[in-house]
């Protein structure tokens, strides 16, 4: 009784503190004005004042992506950005992701309307010391000619004023990096509750709003759907080279560019970009396998760690609202009401406003921590990991990890 009363009141505090915190990081929440606003197209290509309009160089890593290439990149072809290139890099696919890649090269060549240069670069082998994903792009990056590099996915839907209003904003901002959240188009109410859920907790570990908190350069981050630089960021922090075997190079790169003492923005984009993260709940779980242990550095001791902080903090008032009686389970019912509140408020910031998955919370606690624990026992049973078909040491991965990450 003593030991479940104590924890009542830990967790209180915790959850006291998070509340707290996440009001006062209200606002670092940013928004990428909606597309176009109420300016005109004219104006929102016109350059600032005394510059001119900076080429725009896009970089599509795809490998296996002949579900999704086609829509991408037309969307990327509708861009009202005058001054923009992009590259397609297939990364040695097995699919019909090349094929449709050069069918693409083809169709726009052949479009008066569709004055966009689109390149193609296939590539065959995979060298040692890189991921597949992160040579692909860095591959593209030597061939860009763009003072501004945006780095994408090869399943992101473009709105046709994106690329202008990110320009625009980074240029009024003054900022090296922008990184936009897109909107999660996810299907199925075991699914939602699932990515909501994952995404409640990846925020309140990594807090990834202090990356607009200019003045600490310890927190950045980055989100693979869209990572706009200048050139000269991108190679004052080292290029992909500096993080070739990070499976989370997205959000490493976003925290290089803090580290670099760059000027980072990240802003809520789900009226510019979207994509569809998983298709099932099953395919999340799996997609998820091979980086969640990353994300703890490949330390053990760090993931159990985590996986018992989880089930602390958000399990376990659930058991003692119900395993307690008297004041202790007043406490863990307050525990829940704080909880819920701070879920409701970063999920308006990050994935859109809270329907009936909520319900299934205790549940999505516990499809998390095996997540995590699964993540970690196939990483070290396998000695690595095996991502779209590749497998990569633990002895490699672990050399790009350092320990304060």
């Amino acid at each position: 009784m003593l030991i479940m009363a104590v924890w009542s009141l830990a967790a209180l505090v915790y959850w006291l503190f998070m509340l707290w915190d996440t009001l006062q990081s209200r606002k670092w929440m940013l928004t990428l004005h909606p597309p176009g606003g109420s300016a005109s197209r004219a104006d929102r290509e016109r350059p600032a004042a005394g510059t001119e309009t900076p080429l725009v160089s896009v970089i599509v890593a795809a490998k296996e992506e002949e579900a999704s290439i086609t829509e991408t990149v037309k969307h990327l072809l509708s861009q009202t950005y005058p001054r923009l290139e992009i590259i397609a890099v297939n990364d040695r696919s097995q699919d019909a992701t090349g094929r449709k890649l050069d069918e693409l090269r083809r169709w726009s060549e052949g479009r008066s309307s569709i004055d966009v240069p689109l390149r193609v670069i296939h590539i065959t082998a995979l060298p040692s010391g890189w991921l597949g994903k992160n040579h692909a792009l860095y591959q593209g990056y030597l061939q860009a000619r763009g003072s501004y590099l945006l780095f994408t996915d090869a399943d992101v839907l473009f709105e046709p004023n994106t690329i202008a209003d990110a320009v625009r904003y980074m240029r009024d901002e003054q900022t090296d990096h922008l990184t936009l959240a897109p909107q999660m188009r996810v299907n199925g109410f075991w699914l939602r509750a699932f990515v909501y859920f994952f995404f409640f907790t990846f925020s309140l570990y990594i807090r990834p709003w202090r990356a607009n908190d200019d003045v600490q350069h310890r927190r950045g981050m980055g989100i693979g759907a869209f990572n706009l630089l200048t050139r000269h960021a991108y190679e004052r922090i080292g290029t992909h080279r500096a993080f070739a075997l990070r499976p989370d190079d997205d959000l490493h790169l976003g925290r290089l560019v803090k580290a670099a003492r760059l000027r980072q923005r990240l802003a809520l984009g789900s009226r510019h970009i979207a994509i569809e993260w998983y298709r099932s709940l099953s395919e999340a779980v799996r997609g998820l396998e091979k980086n969640l242990f990353s994300g703890f550095g490949y330390r053990l001791p760090v993931a159990a760690l985590g996986v018992l902080g989880l089930l602390a903090m958000f399990l376990f008032p659930f058991i003692g609202l119900f395993a307690v009686q008297g004041w202790p389970a007043l406490v863990f019912g307050l525990d829940i009401a704080l909880m819920l509140v701070v879920y409701v408020l970063l999920a308006r910031s990050i994935t859109g406003p809270v329907g009936p998955e909520i319900i299934a919370f205790p549940l999505t606690v516990c499809l998390l921590g095996y997540t995590v624990i699964r993540s970690t026992w196939l990483t070290l049973r396998q000695r690595g990991i095996y991502w779209r078909g590749t497998f990569y040491s633990l002895k490699e991965l672990k050399r790009m990890t350092k320990p304060d990450d």
